[in-house]
């Protein structure tokens, strides 16, 4: 017979709950505490979209503020954590709205893999084009300038 082996809980608690931290600084849209939760060479990749993601904190808040920064409001709809050794996984919906009038759902599964209390890897996996189809204009056009 077989014995699962036993995961150190207490490290995977705490991940759960970093993870949780952080997903509350990111929907209130405070960039500087987001900072915070990423170690110093983090990488972070938006799975489908164009180049090669953003290394260190600094660009990946630049990044994000671009897309998140415009949105009159920006809700999140958790569904599942699952947390296993270094690694938190969120399956999560954003809501995404805009002053102009629009609505988008848009689905995501959240990968953060920690190091020393810090996320050091970030990757999301989402259908891009039910943002890139459904946003507006304007703020297809603005995203479309970059972040760098």
């Amino acid at each position: 017979m077989l014995l699962a082996m036993e995961q150190p809980t207490d490290l995977v608690e705490l991940n759960r709950a970093i993870a949780r931290d952080y997903w509350s600084a990111h929907f209130r849209r405070d960039w500087a505490a987001m900072a915070e939760f990423f170690s110093a060479d983090v990488h972070y990749d938006d799975i489908g979209c164009p180049g090669d993601g953003a290394n260190g904190p600094e660009e990946i808040v630049a990044m994000l503020r671009l897309g998140l920064e415009p949105l009159d409001a920006y809700i999140h709809h958790p569904q599942r954590t699952i947390a296993e050794d270094d690694t938190v996984v969120t399956i999560h919906m954003e809501e995404w709205r805009f002053h102009t009038g629009e609505r988008i759902l848009h689905p995501y599964v959240s990968v953060f893999v920690f190091r020393d209390e810090k996320i050091a890897i970030w990757h999301d996996y989402s259908n891009i084009p039910n943002i890139t189809e459904n946003a507006p204009k304007w703020w297809t056009e603005h995203v479309a300038k970059g972040w760098q």
